[in-house]
């Protein structure tokens, strides 16, 4: 499949694997209206590529994103800020809807805008010399790319109150604590780990890890009786699919199965 050319974030793909890293070095890989419209771009054009199941989003240097671009967002008016945000937004809903499975590599700050784009996606690994924060309120706004939303279902409204409302900057160990991350590695470590992850959900039935992913999120906003309903659909349809056939065979002849995302 052809990719687009991009200037602010590189793309890297290997096999089953993609990995995207956010590429502003300079400015600590803030977010501005490039960079977005970029990402936005590339996670379309990965959706539509069937070899990728897996995709890894990290930034360059010691930063994994510091924050929006406030150099852009200052001389922005009540008109177009709403639409910057709108932009933020649909970035993180893309990668929040997307039949793949997206893990966020934070190998530095994550803050803000940062934040807020780790959590869009499925797993957050950090560093242990990476930083967690939304800061906005410093700058007297607020979150605008989901952070006010997604960070309480993270962590609960306590802890997210506490966080928003005090701009505070906390470690990974804390947000370990907490339950904004799932895992703290060393720094040398990061990449490698996600990598293992990634290939681990990567061998498995691909059109299961995707229905296995919309299930849960879909679900979160339903009733329980309806959630129920909801998986019980998609378990039957799966019954469809060549996958499932391949792998149940593979178990009962002792064998790995091999999955065509049929």
């Amino acid at each position: 499949m052809n990719y687009g050319s991009y200037e602010t974030i590189t793309l890297e793909r290997d096999a089953h694997l993609a990995t995207i890293t956010i590429s502003r070095e300079k400015a600590l890989n803030a977010l501005n209206g490039q960079v977005l419209t970029e990402l936005l771009t590339c996670v379309s054009e990965l959706e539509l590529d069937d070899a990728v199941r897996v995709v890894i989003i990290t930034g360059a240097g010691k930063a994994f994103v510091a924050g929006a671009d406030i150099a852009e967002m200052i001389d922005l008016d009540p008109l177009a800020a709403r639409p910057f945000s709108e932009l933020g937004a649909a970035v993180g809903d893309s990668i929040e809807s997307s039949s793949k499975v997206y893990i966020a590599a934070v190998n530095g700050f994550a803050l803000g805008g940062g934040c807020e784009l780790a959590m869009c996606c499925d797993f957050i690994y950090a560093s242990a010399q990476a930083k967690f924060g939304q800061p906005e309120v410093k700058l007297g706004i607020i979150p605008g790319f989901g952070g006010t939303q997604r960070l309480p279902r993270r962590v609960g409204v306590g802890k997210a109150k506490e966080l928003v409302l005090t701009g505070e900057m906390i470690r990974a160990e804390e947000a370990l604590r907490i339950g904004l991350v799932d895992e703290v590695v060393a720094p040398e470590e990061l990449i490698s780990r996600c990598r293992a992850i990634a290939e681990k959900i990567a061998a498995n039935g691909p059109l299961a890890v995707a229905e296995g992913k919309k299930v849960i999120h879909q679900g979160q906003s339903m009733s329980l009786a309806q959630a129920l309903i909801l998986e019980q659909r998609a378990f039957g349809e799966l019954f469809f699919t060549g996958d499932r056939k391949e792998g149940m065979t593979a178990f009962l002849e002792k064998r790995a199965a091999v999955f065509e995302g049929r």
